[in-house]
């Protein structure tokens, strides 16, 4: 790190290239590998939250490349013919493509100057995103900006829905594709299908402890109510001789040929404070940090959480940590919780969500419980990860994850994940068979999905309509994932629910049944899913056409299938393309074979008349 305002660690100077030990990956998280692969590329990452503080902090990373003989200043340290360099915010908001577009108009004019001493429009990108940015921007859709569920259904079709409830059952899912910005889009689509999980659901999703043992200081470990600064920036540089020796360096232990390497990033981090937060009477309204410690930071083994640890002696012993007036919603020692349940009161419609902390989750949660609290308790979401985090896969205290990876060595050890998502083939691998069963859609499931890829092809070749209308939108299928999950939760709630709950998959059920996200939803009450049907949103009797949408999932899906298909598109081809000189052979062929049964008929019926005389 070369450059980072506010400087990464209070009292030091902005060209301090100490990291803090929290962050030490940074550098390889904002300068991914194989960069020198391409001439621009955009990185989303998590990085774990410092000093105490539970929040995850939001890490997007531009990053160019330029020729060293094209500088107008060229500096003592660049010594090889090509220069790369990353701008990076630290934010503490997901607004994950809103602070990529502005990072990638100031990272051209960055690069656009030819002078990489002027950084000077960085601290100005530092300022105007702290002015422009609050937490009312989480509200609105431009949380979800350059992330287009519609073009995820038209890339995985049918598997959409697999690739939902693979990380419903909390397993450990690893993405792979280069570059990197293709890796991180798909993967953060995927998690925007679930309701609230951008804006709310992720800020216990980097809970990890770097390889080497961090030092806990209780000074540092100060919990504040609101958060000061937003974003911070900062740039990394690295030199390059060529790019056959980076390749080189690199397949060393994967590291980013360290030699003359250096890294710019900025931080959401306040000078003021040791802890990158501290009080402010400021009157922009401020994201404000749950009062709670959450599950994930207690000592408690994740293990042992079941329901009754939720409902009863764990909520007890949480409660000594709570505020005041947040103790008094929890049930004292001598209540039962039949007594006292903790119920989410249905809020009235008045145009905007209205959210509470969550008392178990300790995430912002809406009346129905949204959003789940999957990535809590060591269930980590790594956007990208980088080679120098590959411990985290085999980590005891990690008990699942959604990972991002461009280096093939993630792909290649599929002992340490459930699923293997390869993006660029759009192919799903499950590596156990039990979990492939599991995951087997219904009939139900195959219309929902059949429904959503038919809703979303229908006007893709028309340039005028294409994701014009309400109906194939991005908002429109969020809607209809949203629709799916606040049903299936309505149906575990209602009594004799075996044949609905058939229709999602009743093996599937019983598995999510068991993860940690359901038993955190189902310590709540949510008086407001009453109001929602509990039935599938495609129940119905079978048909003909489930028979025809079965059997093209299944051979779409089964390797069988998929050779069977290539098989039948290569003959086709091969017939199209030679079918005139196929028939001319097959005519000629016939002629001669013609020609000899009736020389061999004649000479037979020639033998036989010799007999006969």
């Amino acid at each position: 790190v070369e450059f980072s305002y506010p400087p990464l660690k209070p009292g030091e100077g902005h060209n301090s290239q100490s990291l803090p030990e929290e962050w030490k990956y940074l550098p390889f998280l904002a300068l991914p590998d194989g960069a020198h692969n391409y001439q621009e590329d955009t990185v989303f990452f998590h990085l774990p939250p410092r000093s105490g503080d539970r929040t995850t902090v939001y890490g997007v990373s531009c990053y160019r490349q330029i020729e060293a003989k094209a500088l107008k200043v060229r500096q003592a340290d660049i010594t090889r013919e090509t220069v790369q360099k990353s701008v990076c915010v630290l934010s503490q908001l997901p607004l994950y493509g809103l602070l990529q577009a502005k990072l990638q108009l100031i990272t051209h004019a960055y690069f656009e100057e030819k002078d990489f001493s002027k950084i000077s429009i960085l601290k100005e990108l530092y300022d105007h995103m702290n002015n422009s940015l609050s937490s009312t921007s989480l509200e609105g859709s431009q949380v979800y900006l350059g992330l287009s569920p519609r073009d995820l259904v038209l890339h995985f079709r049918h598997k959409v829905l697999i690739l939902f409830k693979l990380i419903l059952l909390e397993k450990k899912v690893l993405f792979y594709i280069s570059p990197v910005n293709r890796l991180v889009g798909a993967l953060m689509t995927v998690l925007s299908l679930f309701p609230g999980m951008i804006e709310h659901g992720l800020t216990d999703c980097s809970q990890y402890r770097p390889r080497k043992s961090i030092s806990e200081d209780a000074g540092l470990q100060e919990h504040t109510s609101q958060l000061n600064d937003y974003a911070n920036v900062s740039a990394a540089d690295i030199s390059n001789a060529n790019s056959v020796t980076q390749k080189g360096d690199r397949k060393m232990a994967g590291n980013h040929a360290l030699e003359g390497q250096k890294a710019n990033v900025p931080v959401c981090q306040s000078e003021k404070t040791c802890n990158g937060a501290q009080s402010s009477n400021d009157t922009v309204q401020r994201l404000k940090v749950p009062s709670r410690a959450s599950p994930a930071s207690s000592e408690s083994d994740w293990e042992t959480l079941d329901p009754s640890v939720l409902e009863e002696s764990n909520l007890k012993g949480e409660s000594e940590n709570t505020a005041s007036e947040q103790a008094e919603n929890i049930p004292s020692k001598g209540m039962s919780t039949e007594s006292l349940p903790i119920t989410v009161q249905p809020q009235a419609n008045t145009g905007h969500t209205v959210l509470i902390p969550g008392l178990v989750s300790g995430l912002e949660e809406d009346q129905y419980g949204m959003p789940l609290a999957i990535f809590t308790k060591g269930y980590l979401c790594l956007p990208y990860m980088a080679l120098q985090q590959h411990h985290l896969l085999s980590d005891v205290t990690v008990r699942g994850f959604v990972a991002g990876a461009t280096n093939i060595l993630f792909r290649q050890q599929k002992h340490l994940s459930d699923a293997i998502v390869e993006i660029e083939d759009a192919h799903v691998q499950i590596h156990d068979p039990e979990l492939r069963k599991i995951l087997n859609p219904t009939t139900a499931d195959l219309r929902f999905a059949d429904y959503l890829v038919k809703h979303v092809t229908e006007n893709r070749d028309d340039v005028f309509l294409d994701g014009t209308g309400w109906e194939g939108g991005d908002e429109w299928i969020r809607a209809q994932f949203s629709a799916y999950l606040h049903a299936l939760l309505a149906a575990v709630l209602q009594p004799d629910n075996e044949k609905i709950l058939s229709d999602y998959g009743t093996a599937f059920v019983a598995a999510w049944k068991n993860t940690h996200n359901y038993r955190v939803w189902n310590s709540n009450k949510h008086p407001a899913l009453a109001e929602v049907n509990s039935s599938h949103p495609f129940q119905g009797q079978y048909s003909v056409s489930d028979v025809k949408l079965r059997l093209s999932h299944s051979v779409q899906n089964s390797e069988r299938g998929k050779k069977i298909g290539n098989v039948m598109v290569s003959t086709s081809r091969n017939v199209v393309q030679t079918g005139k000189a196929v028939g001319q052979s097959v005519g000629g062929a016939f002629t001669s074979a013609k020609s000899a049964v009736s020389s061999w008929f004649s000479t037979f019926t020639q033998s036989t008349q010799s007999l006969g005389d």
